[in-house]
This record gives structure tokens, C-alpha cells and sequence, in this order.
């Protein structure tokens, strides 16, 4: 009786360690940025600027967890071992009072460094995605550009407006280069407007073969998503929902 007690014990205490790996508590205040930084965490991504129309100025980070365990070995194809730490993006609103107040956070969004399923992929983030803010509006870009298994480079860009006590996606841009061909297409999605450009026929390394044409379509109205649930399977889902 004495070894379930205690076996039901250890479970109540590992548990929540756990969970605090996957999805850490963030305060809603702070002095600083370190304060918005849980321990075994780190900042790999941060951008300045105003977000909320109030002349201060505003952060936006990325904090990574550095969890060994979560650095696994790979026998395919790619890197030897593969970082798959999660990610998590905190939007961190300027006050009045000199202090940082959590304005938005996402843990579902951000992609790893790598991928377990697709090892040959490299950091989409860190290569030559990133985050910024530009005009007022949060902006963060992958890049999915394969050592392995894939021709295309492909980049999305996510544009974020804070309205409504939250930040909503208001724009998508994709683009994508086959590194063989030279063929090159891209979308352009604006959830304001309700309007979207689809141009194919492009071509980088043939001239005669370089014959862009654009096709402007009006999507579907849907209630405009927002960040801090955000995941990449609801954006799929929100994407092939507003089409015509």
C-alpha cells in the first residue's frame, strides 16, 4: 500500500514539471525581458517597435526551450542529431510605468529548429525567416528550404495587426522557387479586403519561359484568426475554407 501511495505521489509531482517544459508559465508583467524568461529557456529572436499606437516601444520575442532530451539522434538523411526544443513567441506591450506587460504569447506556432519528419528541412525561423515589425504590424516569415528530398524553397509570411485586444492575422504571402526549373509562384492574401492574387508561369532561369500571369479572386469572409491560438494545422484549415 505504502509503494502505491508513493509511486501516485511521484506522478502528482513530475507531472506538472513536465507540462511546465511543453508550456512554461509566463507572467503577464515585468521589469525586463528576463523576466519573461523561464528558467532551462532562452532568447533567440527579438525586434523593437510600436505595436499598439501609443508611441512606446514595444518587443517581440522568441524563447526556445534548451531541454537536452529534446536534442535527438537521426539515422536518415540531414544532421546527425536534430534540435527539436519548442519555441514560444511572447508580444511584451511598453507601459507608462517603465515595466513590460505580456500582450500576446504563442507556443503552437513557432517551428522547432528542426523536424523530426523531415530531418533534411533546415530551421525555417532562423535561416532566413525571422520576425519583425514594420508600420506597426507584427510580422513573422518561415523559410522550408530542403538539403534533401525536396527542389522548392518556399516562403510564408504571416502579417498581424493588434485590433480588437488581439492580434489578428491580416495578411498571407507565399512564395516558392524550384531550384531545378526555375519555376516560381506565388499567393497573396489580404483577410482585410477579402481579395487574394494567385501568379503562376514564372521563371528565373528561362526568359522565354518567364511568362508571369496574376489572377485576382475574392475569398470567402471568416472571422479573422489570431495569434495567440495559432497553429499551422488552423491555418491550413482557414486557408482552404476561404477559398472560392
Amino acid at each position: 500500500m505504502k509503494q502505491i501511495l508513493l509511486i501516485f505521489i511521484l506522478i502528482i509531482v513530475k507531472t506538472p514539471s513536465f507540462a511546465q517544459d511543453k508550456n512554461p508559465i509566463i507572467p503577464t508583467t515585468g521589469a525586463n525581458l528576463k523576466s519573461f524568461i523561464p528558467k532551462g529557456w532562452k532568447m533567440i529572436l527579438e525586434t523593437t517597435g510600436d505595436l499598439n499606437k501609443d508611441g512606446l516601444a514595444d518587443k517581440v520575442i522568441v524563447i526556445e526551450n534548451t531541454d537536452p532530451k529534446n536534442v535527438i539522434a537521426n539515422d536518415g538523411l540531414g544532421m546527425n542529431k536534430l534540435n527539436i526544443n519548442p519555441r514560444i513567441v511572447l508580444v511584451l506591450f511598453k507601459t507608462t510605468a517603465n515595466l513590460y506587460q505580456l500582450g500576446a504569447k504563442n507556443s503552437g506556432f513557432i517551428p522547432s529548429e528542426n523536424d523530426a519528419e523531415s530531418s533534411c528541412l533546415a530551421d525555417p525561423l532562423m535561416q532566413e525567416g525571422g520576425i519583425s515589425i514594420e508600420k506597426g504590424l507584427l510580422k513573422i516569415s518561415y523559410q522550408y528550404w530542403y538539403s534533401c528530398g525536396s527542389w522548392y524553397v518556399t516562403n510564408k509570411n504571416y502579417t498581424f495587426r493588434f485590433q480588437n485586444q488581439k492580434f489578428e492575422l491580416i495578411g498571407y504571402d507565399e512564395d516558392s522557387f524550384h531550384r531545378s526549373s526555375g519555376e516560381m509562384s506565388s499567393t497573396s492574401i489580404n483577410f482585410s479586403t477579402h481579395k487574394m492574387s494567385e501568379t503562376n508561369g514564372g521563371n528565373e532561369f528561362n526568359e522565354e519561359e518567364n511568362k508571369p500571369k496574376t489572377r485576382w479572386t475574392k475569398i470567402k469572409s471568416k472571422d479573422l484568426l489570431s495569434l495567440d491560438y495559432l497553429t499551422n494545422d488552423r491555418i491550413d484549415h482557414f486557408l482552404e475554407n476561404i477559398k472560392p
